[in-house]
């Protein structure tokens, strides 16, 4: 086979003939690495999921979209852990191929291993392949969880074509590779964790799920930024993207679903760390509640939605008198764009004083939020904090701030004011154009339609 040295970018994965002190496609710095790499012999087919060359015909596999079409339902398996099958889309499909990234320390593995002894209950057989640790390790572990199956197996190795040789022996439903950032092929000389070694290994695992229908996980390292270390495409192949997020000032633990050929994306399943591993938080709202304190001056409780999720969260904010030219606007959970936004629609519309406050406003228990319905209460506690009047403790809020000030209707009110009504809240202010989608429902909770930023002040 022939070879050649190329100069891969290890955050883009573009390709450049010779090396350049900055990459024109994504800007970074010192980013080209030398990889030399192999050309492979033609009618080489290891990322093929489809038929063989020999049997491929002219036309074969293609369908006129005015014939029938037979639907196949996917085969789902229960992991066992209903959170998990919640952000999984309703349980595990088989064949199916995931990536699962999260920062070191965060429990990934833990979650892995949990999951497999679960699966084992069902009688299904999980072949666990580290590259990060030695067989002993890994199965001083998984005992230290109460894993102890023969239908689980695990192995050490690092060299790809041992690990599909494995494949091909035990002959498992799920593998899990721990992690693809050290899986190498000796075709490529580049070192384990550059752009050709995770994107060809990458491509050849995709090949043994979907030909084989063996239920691939890959765990993904993750970069100081957030992002899974290495080609972009590796997130493209996968069926699924699961991130695991927490803080390690906090035992809870966030699995999000950013991508789900299989079911809703942005779907949150929420554990806590204890000594015997990962439980389930079967009700997240009470959980994020629970240390709300008596004071209630810059406090108030958002009715969030996490994919499908109705989720009750608090949200708390604090204001102190500033001499310096530009104040302050801190955030924790959310955008601070979003907060300096609000800010400045408060002072124009409500002729606040914020302008000469610093601001810092925190989402409580390391949640993150994305959605602009956060802007009601985010909005309510800052005028709480600044007047130094409570909000009421049985009062939830939701709505979008525009920046004439008013109050805009927001997606799942219904399931909102449900979530809120659960846990005995008393009375919801939301968007007056929510309305019309709540007629239908009959409700305890006083329900509060405010159109403008100014009724907010009653």
């Amino acid at each position: 086979m022939k070879t050649k040295s190329i100069f891969v970018c290890q955050n883009c994965g573009s390709e450049r003939p010779k090396w350049e002190g900055q990459c024109r496609d994504c800007g970074a710095w010192n980013s080209l690495v030398e990889e030399t790499v192999s050309k492979a012999p033609k009618g080489a087919r290891s990322w093929s999921v489809g038929p063989s060359d020999e049997l491929a015909t002219v036309g074969n596999g293609v369908l006129a979209l005015d014939s029938e079409v037979e639907v196949k339902q996917s085969e789902r398996w229960s992991t066992g852990m209903k959170e998990l099958n919640r952000v999984l889309g309703g349980g595990l499909v088989r064949g199916s191929y995931i990536l699962l990234g999260g920062d070191p320390g965060i429990g990934k593995s833990t979650l892995l291993m949990q999951m497999a002894a679960q699966l084992a209950r069902e009688d299904h057989r999980v072949l666990y392949v580290s590259g990060e640790e030695s067989v002993e390790q890994t199965a001083m572990r998984a005992q230290r969880l109460g894993v102890r199956t023969p239908q689980v197996k695990v192995a050490s190795d690092s060299r790809l074509t041992n690990i599909l040789d494995l494949v091909s022996r035990e002959n498992p439903d799920v593998l899990i590779v721990d992690s693809i950032q050290t899986i190498y092929l000796d075709e490529i000389a580049s070192a384990p964790g550059t752009v050709s070694q995770v994107r060809e290994c990458a491509g050849r695992l995709m090949a043994t799920a979907k030909s084989q229908g063996v239920a691939v996980f890959l765990v993904g390292h993750i970069t100081k930024d957030g992002s899974i270390a290495g080609p972009k495409t590796l997130e493209h192949m996968v069926d699924t993207v699961l991130s695991f997020e927490g803080d390690a000032n906090y035992q809870y633990r966030l699995l999000r679903a950013q991508k789900n050929r299989f079911g809703p994306t942005n779907e949150l399943g929420v554990f806590q760390m204890s000594g015997q591993g990962l439980e389930e938080v079967e009700n997240p709202s009470e959980m994020f509640l629970a240390e709300r304190g008596d004071s209630l001056i810059g406090s108030t409780v958002f009715a969030a939605i996490e994919g499908s999720r109705p989720l009750l969260c608090e949200v708390q904010a604090l204001t102190s008198g500033t001499y310096m030219a530009t104040p302050r606007r801190t955030a924790l959970g959310i955008d601070s764009n979003r907060v300096q936004l609000l800010a400045a629609v408060l002072d124009k519309h409500l002729d606040r004083d914020f302008s000469r406050n610093d601001v810092f406003v925190n989402v409580v228990g390391g949640l993150r939020l994305s959605e602009p319905a956060a802007d009601l209460a985010i909005a309510a506690a800052m005028l709480s904090t600044l007047s130094g009047e409570p909000l009421s403790a049985n009062t939830a809020l939701f709505g979008e701030i525009g920046l004439t000030g008013e109050v805009r209707a927001v997606t799942f009110a219904a399931e909102r004011v449900r979530e809120a009504e659960k846990l005995g809240f008393q009375t919801m202010i939301l968007p007056k154009n929510c309305e019309r989608s709540l007629r239908t429902q009959s409700t305890k909770i006083n329900l509060r339609f405010i159109r403008h930023i100014k009724e907010l002040m009653r």
